[in-house]
């Protein structure tokens, strides 16, 4: 069996669930070195998925549909793919994807903590194999010195695992929003592959 990736472990234990790994550093703008298109990415998490007959949601605030919308550009996506939640309102996170309000009160609506409860809700919700959660603050107005405009938190749920980053993208709202769909994308695909490896079978129950 390989090794997991650096950020992500396999918890057998479902009483604990949660890998975090935060990507530190500067800004991740897009370039054609740093991301493909959005539909090079959806196909890629397409074929991992059909491969074991996984299925997927997603659960957005600040991309409002944005990821959704990207996957079910490309045709038979409906194969993986059941659907989502946009929880732009926080009512939303708490009364659909069972987010606490002491959760949002703690960290905020945009936090780790939160992308992490919102993708493990979207999953339960839907009945999903896996569900990629994204929150944060895409701009112009909305950031403090401690959140700024372009912080983005991104959580994958899958069994017995999900995975969070934050992410700090530059650029106008269209921008940030852009960015963090494809980052989305290619953290599911990080997930998936590596849950879904051959090599690693018995990852793929429940």
């Amino acid at each position: 069996m390989s090794p997991a990736p650096a950020g992500l472990r396999n918890l057998s234990n479902p009483a604990a669930m949660r890998a975090r790994a935060h990507r530190a550093g500067g800004d991740m703008n897009e370039t054609t070195q740093e991301m493909s298109p959005l539909a090079d990415h959806v196909r890629e998490l397409g074929v991992a998925l059909s491969a074991a007959g996984w299925r997927m949601a997603v659960a957005e605030s600040c991309t409002g549909g944005g990821l959704g919308a990207a996957i079910t550009d490309q045709a038979g996506s409906s194969a993986y793919f059941l659907g989502g939640v946009i929880a732009y309102d926080n009512r939303l996170k708490t009364a659909l994807l069972g987010v606490s309000d002491d959760a949002i009160e703690r960290c905020g609506a945009v936090s780790l903590e939160v992308a992490e409860h919102m993708a493990e809700g979207c999953r339960r919700l839907v009945g999903a194999d896996l569900a990629v959660a994204i929150t944060g603050i895409a701009g112009p107005g909305g950031g403090t010195a401690e959140k700024p405009v372009g912080l983005v938190f991104i959580a994958v749920a899958a069994p017995h695992l999900t995975r969070a980053e934050a992410f700090h993208f530059a650029g106008d709202r269209s921008d940030v929003r852009r960015q963090a769909v494809a980052a989305a994308l290619r953290l599911a695909i990080d997930v998936a592959s590596f849950l879904i490896a051959p090599a690693c079978p018995a990852r793929l129950r429940p």
